[in-house]
């Protein structure tokens, strides 16, 4: 079993000078569950090396039992340094794709021919493609082979209004998802704010926030098994 892992190279939260990247539990819960079932994990980025973490998510209230055996992995976190870069995979070498979120792939996954067309090939070939957080949003200009968008019709979730107002950062975001993915035609559901939610319309699973990342890679596995 193979699974690429694909996080986002923007560091930059709009025009607030501040940091933003990938969000680490996001990255490390699905790591770890994939690496726990006996999978081979790639890890890759748009600009390949080690993609930017959200300093926030760093802060000790959003460390897990994950992120903490993380920090004490050297070999994982090797593994994170040295991404490849994501014009170099394909899709033929791998059962499943997972991309964490942090709200930089807003600005480069999202707008990414490169991704586009990634997960437009693992959504033809009929394999599982997992997103959480916000990476749901990557899949805003994804196509079904109809050329109708990927999620029109569909079940999906991902960051609601509600969490992205918490943060503070609506109008900061250069889209929010829960408002695209119904203007796209998705059938988008949500749950409490922050509490685990995940949605699995056939082989597209989604899930709403951090708390939901471990069962988002749980759900990839089991379409898999």
């Amino acid at each position: 079993m193979k699974v690429l892992m694909v996080l986002t190279s923007h560091d930059q939260l709009g025009n607030t000078g501040l940091k933003t990247g990938f969000w680490l539990e996001e990255f490390a819960a699905p790591y770890y569950v994939f690496k726990d079932a006996g999978a081979e994990v790639v890890l890759a980025s748009p600009a390949g090396g080690q993609p930017p973490l959200d300093p926030k998510s760093e802060q000790p209230d959003f460390q897990t039992a994950m992120t903490r055996r993380f920090n004490a992995d050297p070999a994982a976190q090797k593994a994170l340094a040295s991404t490849v870069k994501l014009e170099t995979v394909n899709q033929q070498d791998f059962d499943t794709v997972f991309y964490p979120g942090g709200h930089g792939p807003l600005w480069d996954l999202a707008e990414s021919r490169t991704s586009i067309s990634l997960i437009e090939s693992f959504e033809r070939a009929g394999k599982p493609i997992g997103f959480v957080c916000h990476a749901p949003g990557v899949l805003r200009h994804v196509q079904a082979a109809d050329g109708k968008p990927l999620i029109k019709g569909r079940r999906v979730t991902g960051f609601t209004n509600g969490e992205e107002a918490a943060v503070q950062l609506t109008d900061v975001v250069p889209f929010l998802i829960e408002d695209e993915f119904q203007r796209l035609g998705g059938l988008y559901e949500k749950g409490p704010d922050w509490a685990p939610f995940v949605v699995e319309d056939d082989k597209l699973i989604t899930g709403q926030n951090p708390a939901s990342s471990e069962a988002v890679a749980k759900a990839l596995l089991a379409r898999l098994s």
